[in-house]
């Protein structure tokens, strides 16, 4: 799981640790810390992988390209499928944009 600094709580990667699920997530300052103002008992620093981290840049702009579309960012679909198929579709146009071809230009 490749995850922001907002979920580098010590009880989110207990948790996946637990369901043995490998975790990415950068430490924040403050518990980096306050891992070193307790010396040898502050534990060792979890692992963390930096070309890994580096790839969930792809998986965010993709999100953030279909939250341009207002309605899925709002979600206003009731059923998952149903928001899936939306998404899909705002990502296909936005590839299409992408590509430069003026048939497309309406959207």
């Amino acid at each position: 799981m490749i995850a922001d600094l907002a979920y580098s709580a010590v009880s989110n990667r207990t948790l996946l640790r637990r369901k043995r699920i490998q975790a990415v997530i950068p430490e924040r300052s403050d518990q980096v810390a306050n891992r070193k103002r307790k010396g040898r008992h502050g534990g060792r620093a979890p692992s963390f992988d930096t070309k890994t981290y580096k790839r969930r840049n792809v998986a965010e702009r993709a999100f953030n390209r279909g939250e341009h579309w207002r309605a899925v960012a709002a979600r206003y679909d009731k059923l998952a499928i149903t928001y899936r198929a939306g998404f899909v579709l705002a990502l296909i146009v936005e590839w299409l944009k992408s590509l430069g071809d003026t048939t497309w230009s309406v959207f």
